[in-house]
């Protein structure tokens, strides 16, 4: 099975474009040569060498020698510079602020997890800005610059008040622009994007989905979000708002469907809820470890959630896989993995759907392998993605 090939252009107005190309086949390839890099990026030999000189001045190429194989003059390989310039991620959730800081390699260089308290606009550009100083300062005396910053906020964009499960999304941006408020305190380039959607990317880069070119990303938040990933790309909709499937209602395999809000999917699985069902049988949990160790215990609340969120989750992901024809659904977000094991073996059996078939070679619903730092992961991506990447297509072909 051949994969999709990212493709160069040899006039000069697409310039930048082919510095892209030549950088993601080099990061996905591990190291390679000129020779190489233009076969694969379908570019002139001429126009890889320029592109590969420039990037090694500005630093985000390394040169490793010349890699012996057969007769001749070995090629000189290049890799991505993994001590080169740096992108910061962000997640504003309702609770609480993730941030890291990621080397072009893809590498973690350091990460930080703080509680909000105030989510507002005239807070959270000067929390983020002291985040991210504070991180690049433990880097050492003279740490790599940053590329920019990607920050993910929970949806939907320029709509207050639809949430169906409290504060999931954040209230006082409406008819604010966050990256022009983010860029202004940080001194950097910023790009904005929303936390499923950056989840989907983070996992497409660094987790489950690095070998699927389409994938749905269910991203367990306050409430539940969709990230898609089609033909390698994510699906973002004309507002930036594609994937907000916690506010549609659908008939569980069990139990009564309820009209309107109440019968939204966030209102039954989303980390609200489940905090929600918890607090009804008298149990508090604050965060993720707390979560964790009621599944340890064996909680028997946490346990009939997870029976409830399986009859409602079954039917969503049959609906997705008949709409977007997905290699695997990916579960994860703000829930332990352990959590995230049990509600995916909870879904057997699932409905008959396109995916149902005798061939596959994945699981059709999966969990995330990148954890509580996967929308900040994305997050780091997403100005990485403007340097590095045209696309988010995998940049070689199966056959090598």
């Amino acid at each position: 099975m051949r994969q999709r090939v990212a493709i160069g252009s040899n006039p000069e107005r697409n310039r930048a474009h082919n510095r892209r190309v030549v950088l993601e086949v080099i990061r996905l390839q591990g190291h390679l040569g000129r020779t190489e890099i233009a076969r694969r990026a379908q570019l002139t030999p001429q126009a890889v060498s320029n592109i590969v000189e420039e990037l090694l001045d500005e630093g985000l190429l390394i040169e490793l020698g010349r890699l012996r194989s057969g007769r001749g003059q070995p090629p000189i390989q290049f890799a991505v510079n993994p001590d080169g310039p740096l992108t910061a991620g962000v997640e504003i959730a309702a609770d609480h602020m993730v941030t890291v800081l990621v080397d072009l390699s893809g590498g973690l260089r350091a990460q930080s997890i703080i509680p909000l308290t105030q989510t507002g606009p005239d807070v959270i550009p000067g929390l983020l800005t002291d985040q991210i100083k504070q991180l690049h300062s433990t880097l050492g005396e003279s740490p790599a610059r940053l590329l920019g910053v990607g920050v993910v906020m929970p949806g939907p964009f320029e709509i207050e008040g639809m949430s169906s499960v409290g504060p999931a999304t954040l209230p006082g941006w409406t008819g604010t622009d966050p990256a022009a408020l983010m860029a202004k305190a940080t001194g950097e380039h910023v790009v904005i994007e929303n936390d499923a959607t950056a989840a989907a990317v983070g996992e497409r880069l660094y987790g489950a989905g690095r070998q699927m070119g389409h994938f749905c990303y269910l991203y367990f938040g306050v409430g539940l979000g969709l990230g898609v990933i089609q033909d390698g790309r994510p699906l973002r909709g004309a507002f930036g708002n594609a994937g907000e499937i916690g506010h549609i209602g659908l008939v569980p395999r069990k139990g009564k469907a309820f009209a309107g809000a109440a019968g939204a999917l966030e209102r039954f699985v989303s980390v609200f809820a489940l905090r929600e069902h918890l607090a009804l049988a008298g149990v508090y949990a604050a965060n993720v470890d707390d979560i964790q160790k009621l599944h340890d215990d064996g909680s028997k609340p946490l346990l009939e959630w997870i029976s409830i969120a399986a009859d409602y989750l079954a039917p969503a992901v049959s609906m997705l896989e008949n709409i977007f024809d997905p290699e695997a659904i990916i579960f994860g977000g703000g829930l332990p993995d352990s959590v995230l094991d049990a509600v995916i073996a909870a879904l057997d059996p699932l409905p008959v759907s396109v995916s149902t078939r005798r061939q596959r070679t994945a699981p059709r619903v999966l969990r995330g392998q990148t954890g509580q730092l996967t929308a900040a992961l994305g997050a780091a991506a997403l100005p990485l993605l403007e340097t590095v990447s045209p696309h988010l297509s995998i940049a070689a072909d199966a056959a090598g």
